[in-house]
């Protein structure tokens, strides 16, 4: 399973969490990939929440490097 789910990824998917959790409670399930289809939506769950921090770190490294770049200007003159 994912071992690094923290608590805010926890609580964002965690209705897919629990769902391969009770599934994974059944050996016969795990081991005829009856849940595969729950891993994948967890997986799918998990790559949105990725996506959208990696968004939100490119948006500030942007921010950070303008503001880095405009007191480096101010410093030439």
């Amino acid at each position: 399973m994912h071992p690094l789910l923290t608590d805010t990824r926890r609580e964002v998917c965690k209705e897919f969490v629990e769902a391969l959790e009770a599934c994974h409670a059944s050996p016969f399930k795990k081991y005829t990939g009856q849940c595969n289809g729950i891993k994948h939506e967890l997986n799918m769950c998990l790559r949105h929440l990725r996506v959208e921090t990696a968004e939100k770190n490119r948006a500030e490294a942007r921010l950070r490097k303008q503001k880095f770049e405009d007191s480096m200007k101010e410093n030439e003159v």
